[in-house]
């Protein structure tokens, strides 16, 4: 069994949906399982629905907006009769009853029932118009499949209970969803922003297959985004724990959690353009072809937290577990630590926007200092003898230097 992955811009639009059947054309369709995410800028759209709806203004517009988007798209692909407009008609209405007749004031538990519905008809577009040029698939409601807890928007995955539902699939093709799963009462849990990646390697993982590729707009895994960074190239092999600590650190075409289930069973990863899918693109896996290049990683929009304590005593272990009890109760992640022996220094991804309710409790306890909007740059397999170069131009907050890995926190 294959797995390939589709993210939001291989589907875009009518064009991107025909590519995606040329891409198949040349990988083989034979035993393969397609992971789909929403079409384009869905997912924002509707995360800008469920905000109309808790500050009680007119989001019924906006769904309005986006379903027509998606029946533009189905009239490129499908005659005006096809049953895919029926059931276009039938998701958009889901979500407007559910609106409706929501009374819980769960902000993350409104955002996963609301937002999954992108993956849901994105899929369900393309399923259709595969099997209708005779690429014969099955459509799975990947929620069947992948069980979480109820931890809505990052969801948990139970592995015990998601692998035994995959196992029950056959060799034949399918076309499911990447990032949602459910929980024991059924309902829809996301597993985090980008997730589709992640869901991919669930499947791949509980499917024991041969491979998993992902299909993006650029080449493979570039010694930095080319839109930040100037004379980046690809890497046409890397280890799994070079491509996890790339990702760890803010590389942004792969998901954190995606490596892990792959590298567990040894399953090869590919990373490919769907622009040119006969290019090798990135291989990440078991080689001695594995590549240790100047790598580049930009991660904005993070938090610098500076903790200290009152009485200028000692950051001691009592204070980093209630300051790392908080981080937790906050779901908010560190991406890099720096002690001394009267302060605590934290790089902060806030991806719920709890950093002032954490401030607000520490500050009972230590004395704080937050700087928001800050990036973390890290250079991986860093040449030390040329690191002075990185610091030009820079406002420079806090450094750190590990294993040829330089990382500082900018303004």
């Amino acid at each position: 069994m294959k797995i390939f992955k589709f993210g939001g811009a291989s589907v875009k639009d009518a064009e991107s949906v025909k590519n995606v059947s040329m891409v198949l054309k040349s990988q083989g369709f034979d035993k393969c399982l397609l992971v789909i995410s929403a079409m384009g800028k869905t997912t924002n759209e509707l995360e800008k629905v469920v905000e109309l709806y808790f500050k009680k203004e007119d989001y019924q517009t906006e769904i309005e907006k986006i379903k027509q988007k998606h029946i533009e798209i189905a009239k490129g692909l499908f005659q005006n009769s096809h049953v895919v407009f029926d059931e276009i008609n039938l998701f958009f209405d889901d979500i407007v009853s559910f609106l409706r007749r929501n009374k819980s004031p769960n902000y993350n538990f409104v955002y996963d029932q609301v937002v999954s519905c992108g993956e849901m008809i994105s899929t369900k577009i393309v399923s259709e118009y595969l099997n209708d040029i005779e690429f014969t698939n099955q459509w799975l409601d990947a929620r069947d499949y992948i069980k979480t807890d109820d931890s809505y928007r990052d969801g948990v995955v139970n592995w015990q209970k998601t692998e035994e539902f995959i196992s029950t699939l056959n060799s034949i093709c399918y076309v499911t969803q990447g990032f949602i799963g459910s929980d024991d009462n059924n309902f829809t849990v996301t597993l985090g922003r980008e997730g589709s990646d992640y869901s991919a390697a669930i499947f791949a993982y509980c499917l024991n297959a041969d491979a998993m590729t992902i299909w993006k707009d650029v080449p493979g895994v570039m010694t930095g985004d080319p839109r930040k960074f100037k004379d980046v190239s690809l890497l046409s092999n890397i280890s799994y724990e070079e491509a996890i600590e790339m990702a760890y650190y803010g590389a942004s075409i792969i998901h954190p959690k995606t490596l892990q289930p792959l590298q567990q069973k040894n399953i090869p990863f590919y990373v490919k353009s769907f622009v040119d899918p006969t290019k090798d693109g990135t291989k990440v896996g078991a080689s001695d072809k594995n590549q240790h290049e100047e790598s580049y990683i930009l991660k904005e929009n993070q938090t610098l937290l500076k903790i200290s304590t009152r009485d200028f005593s000692f950051i001691a272990e009592d204070h980093m577990s209630l300051v790392f009890g908080y981080l937790s109760k906050y779901k908010i992640k560190v991406s890099l630590m720096q002690n001394s022996a009267i302060s605590l220094a934290l790089c902060l991804e806030d991806k719920f926007l709890k950093i002032d309710e954490l401030n607000e409790e520490l500050q009972k306890v230590f004395k704080t200092d937050v700087v928001k909007n800050v990036s973390l740059f890290t250079v991986r397999n860093a040449k030390m003898e040329n690191i002075g170069k990185f610091y030009q131009e820079k406002s420079v907050l806090l450094e750190q230097i590990a294993k040829n890995t330089l990382q500082m926190v900018t303004q």
